[in-house]
């Protein structure tokens, strides 16, 4: 696996950089040698972000945590990004290394998979069909906010393409616009 690790606002130390290769090495038997794993840390004021995204055969794997240390952080990252391998495990297991995840699982402790990690299927409960109207992000961002959802779909009328805005974790706003 390769990393990236970058610091906002801050200037990493060695340590920590050790401390991210030791952590997510754990991880490395499982994926691919081309994946790839971007760490970011972020420090404003007395809250310290880190933020892991891995790629690998064209699969996404996210996760982020703020604490007061960025040790605690990686700490909580490393553990989301362990529930979500774990939860996902039998889907997971088509698009990176199947034989890695006996020994990966054969080393995690016991008793806390079965703690709501069961394995979903994914099925589609409800199809909802509505119009997309031409709206500015602010627009799309008000109207979402109005109907009380995390997300909003709309087409932009500045690009007339197709896009998304949601709400992040720390109340800030995000959009998703499609690529060629």
């Amino acid at each position: 696996m390769k990393y990236n690790i970058i610091g906002r606002k801050v200037n990493l130390k060695d340590n920590f950089k050790e401390r991210v290769y030791r952590k997510l090495g754990k991880f490395e038997k499982i994926y691919s040698d081309d994946a790839e794993a971007v760490v970011t840390v972020t420090v404003e004021k007395n809250r310290q972000t880190v933020e892991v995204m891995i790629r690998d055969n064209g699969m996404m794997y996210r996760a982020e945590s703020t604490a007061l240390e960025m040790n605690d952080a990686l700490d909580a990252v490393v553990d989301i990004l362990g529930g979500q391998i774990r939860k996902n495990k039998t889907k997971l297991s088509k698009k990176i290394k199947p034989e890695s995840f006996d020994k990966y699982f054969a080393d995690e402790p016991t008793g806390y998979d079965e703690i709501a990690m069961d394995d979903d299927d994914y099925s589609v409960v409800r199809t909802k069909t509505f119009s997309v109207k031409p709206l500015n992000v602010e627009e799309a961002i008000l109207q979402m906010n109005m109907i009380g959802h995390q997300f909003f779909m709309f087409r932009n009328s500045s690009t007339n393409e197709i896009n998304v805005v949601y709400k992040r974790k720390n109340g800030t706003y995000g959009l998703l616009e499609p690529a060629e």
